[in-house]
């Protein structure tokens, strides 16, 4: 579990094909210390196990399905990705319940300053429409964010220049895939809502 408050925007050092399948390593300085092989860490927003953590640099494996899913399959030497402990016990939940597990990867298709803060508007794919919902929650690559505008086939959001310098958003530009998170709890509405009209029918 994860806030969506990005601790480190780390680096992509290389990602490739192995006999164990697709391996990605990042360097990370500032979240390596105290982290262990087998602890979770959210890449873009992607949960990933961690399978080697050597003088600051971090390697997962990545299935295939989050290959599929997300952005890390644009990824390359140098690419910026925002970095996330998972929370603690003890620690504050300044954000939102972020699982780290997204749902797909969407276009942004613009992101422009408007007076001191910029506007974000990202697509929103018809199948994961109804989990929108406008001053709603949502992780864009990892971000904690709230839905402030919501369009027929896309969603705007509004981001403060302190959360631009401290996320790869400093480096994002039109037509980029964005990791989407939708809310949990729009998730287990969904559900719930579902089993109960199937038990009345």
């Amino acid at each position: 579990m994860f806030t969506g408050l990005i601790e480190e925007v780390g680096s992509v050092r290389w990602i490739r094909a192995t006999e164990r399948g697709t391996q990605l390593q990042l360097a990370a300085p500032l979240i390596t210390p105290g982290l262990r092989a087998g602890d979770s860490v959210s890449v873009n927003g992607c949960c990933l196990t961690a399978t080697a953590i050597r003088e600051g640099n971090l390697t997962f494996d990545l299935l295939e399905e989050t290959l599929a899913r997300t952005n890390l399959r644009t990824l390359r030497p140098e690419s910026p990705v925002n970095l996330e402990r998972a929370l603690s016990a003890d620690g504050r939940l300044g954000g939102h319940f972020v699982q780290g597990h997204s749902d797909c990867a969407a276009r942004a298709l613009s992101f422009a300053p408007h007076g001191a803060d910029y506007r974000l508007e990202v697509e929103l794919p018809g199948d994961f429409a109804h989990y929108a919902a406008c001053k709603g929650s949502i992780a864009l690559n990892g971000v904690s964010l709230t839905i402030a505008e919501l369009l027929p086939a896309s969603f705007a959001v509004w981001i403060i220049p302190h959360t631009r310098r401290q996320t790869n958003f400093e480096t994002l530009q039109s037509g980029d895939l964005v990791n989407l998170e939708f809310d949990l709890l729009a998730k287990y509405v969904e559900r719930m809502l579902r089993r109960r009209i199937v038990a009345q029918d």
